[in-house]
């Protein structure tokens, strides 16, 4: 069963989701009321399992050669369609046809086959649901296979409780019908030419879901638990204002011994924790900023437009206009001089006599500064958005 796209990820306790909210049990419920916010990264992902999705139907459930032509020309038009990405989503395509090469050979049977499968989770994590890219069984063997389309970090399959959860919901779909012995979890990430994979008993799964799941998943589904910061938190809802966050990211200098000196030790702790310090900080800063040109006001601090560099408005027209006067080469180095070093050869004055129709300074992209800076503040129509800055 096919499931929309634009709603892979909106259960509350989300798969995706279950590496922060099985740690950090008292955020989901903090989180409500703070719309999703995408990205054109996730955009982007997104376009890549509709173009898979699309490849399998034509490879695995009769659609014509013709009606997968047709379908991937009006692919072709959206604007995250490029020939690489078409290149990665057929490397995962082919990977996928592997795996399913290897469900055929472990049964005289044919494996079953799911595309984009609607995954109900409900059994271990309240009004749960979740998406199985691929979905295939034979000879006893389930596998769930993930298309990670990202290139920033290496995902794996290892102990990730979204596959796990994922596998948990396909179980449920077999389980009763059929001898479900082991379970394989594979994420293929084409861009980072990553291929992993963790297998697990279907009683060791099992186990996992109900003493290890079932009891968070509870907490957060009632706003329970504590909040526990960690590599996690760069995709809470809530990052920019949690105040463990802070405090854990703030209180890094009680844990010095020695108030003159730092020991090698201490400098390694630092460094640890200085990683995350930035990340946490400039998270706060951009949710600061965003908030501050929607009309919020944070005392002590002002926005203000930020600087901004000159730039040529026609190129072509400032060569016709310098070749007049001077030799090529004295302003032409592949392209024209940038305006600070073509001033520094021909002179301020005559780059200002001669060229100012085709220089402007655009305005710079507003910036959150101190009060103290001699920038004029920028007038901008405040909003209501205190209560989610209360949050």
């Amino acid at each position: 069963m096919s499931v929309n796209h634009a709603e892979r990820d909106h259960a509350i306790l989300s798969a995706s989701g279950a590496h922060r909210w099985l740690v950090c049990t008292a955020a989901p419920s903090a989180e409500k009321g703070i719309e999703d916010k995408t990205s054109v990264y996730a955009e982007e992902g997104t376009f890549a399992h509709e173009l898979s999705e699309l490849h399998f139907a034509h490879l695995y459930q009769g659609m014509s050669k013709r009606k997968f032509n047709i379908e991937l020309k009006k692919m072709k038009e959206n604007e995250y369609y490029s020939d690489e990405l078409h290149d990665y989503v057929k490397e995962y395509v082919e990977l996928v046809q592997e795996r399913i090469n290897e469900a055929k050979a472990r049964a005289e049977t044919q494996p079953t086959l799911m595309f984009e499968e609607r995954l109900d989770l409900s059994d271990y994590v309240p009004e749960s649901f979740g998406t199985g890219d691929v979905v295939t069984f034979n000879g006893g063997v389930l596998e769930i296979i993930d298309l990670k389309f990202g290139k920033g970090i290496e995902v794996s399959a290892v102990g990730n409780p979204q596959l796990r959860l994922y596998a948990l919901g396909a179980l449920s779909i077999f389980d009763m019908i059929e001898d479900v012995k082991e379970v394989i979890m594979t994420i293929i990430q084409p861009r980072l030419n990553n291929v992993s994979s963790d297998h697990m008993s279907v009683e060791e799964l099992k186990q996992w879901g109900e003493n290890y799941v079932k009891p968070r998943a509870e907490k957060a589904w009632n706003g329970e638990g504590e909040f526990v910061p960690g590599e996690h938190c760069r995709f809470c809802k809530i990052k920019h204002t949690c105040r463990a966050r802070a405090e854990a990211n703030l209180n890094i200098p009680n844990k010095f011994k020695d108030p003159h000196l730092l020991s090698k030790e201490e400098i390694s702790e630092v460094l640890f924790q200085a990683d995350e310090l930035q990340k946490w900080a400039k998270d706060v800063q951009d949710w600061a900023l965003s908030k501050a040109t929607d009309g919020a006001e944070f005392d002590g601090w002002k926005l203000v437009e930020g600087r901004s560099n000159r730039k040529y408005t026609d190129e072509d027209k400032i060569k016709e206009i310098l070749e007049q006067d001077y030799p090529k080469d004295k302003f032409v180095v592949e392209k024209v001089l940038p305006i600070s070093k073509l001033e520094k050869a021909i002179g301020k004055k005559t780059v200002e006599e001669i060229l100012s129709d085709y220089i402007v300074k655009p305005p710079g992209k507003p910036t959150l500064v101190p009060e103290s800076d001699k920038r004029p503040a920028l007038a901008v129509k405040a909003e209501d958005e205190f209560d989610e800055i209360k949050n």
